[in-house]
């Protein structure tokens, strides 16, 4: 039972390393978009302001709350993998 908590511990902390990396990466590639968007178009505001608008509407769309995917995926095919295993 010990190994099984220190198992799911580490992976916690490993999905949660590569939950924030991809969290990191996903919103820097949203940035450059918002600032080549800007060049592209119309100077009306500033383009701090238009980037910092842009990112507001990135955190609350579903494309950022999919990233929480790489809880739910794992875990799920590490557990059909033991009821396989177990169960077949």
């Amino acid at each position: 039972m010990l190994g099984f908590v220190r198992l799911v511990i580490a992976g916690f902390l490993v999905l949660t390393v590569i939950y924030f990396c991809l969290s990191l990466y996903s919103r820097a590639l949203r940035r450059d978009r918002l600032r080549r968007k800007w060049q592209q178009g119309p100077k009306r505001i500033d383009r701090d302001a238009f980037v910092a608008r842009g990112l507001k509407k990135y955190d609350a769309s579903i494309r950022r709350k999919l990233l929480l995917g790489v809880y739910v995926v794992p875990v799920f095919v590490v557990g059909l993998i033991i009821y396989l295993t177990n169960f077949s």
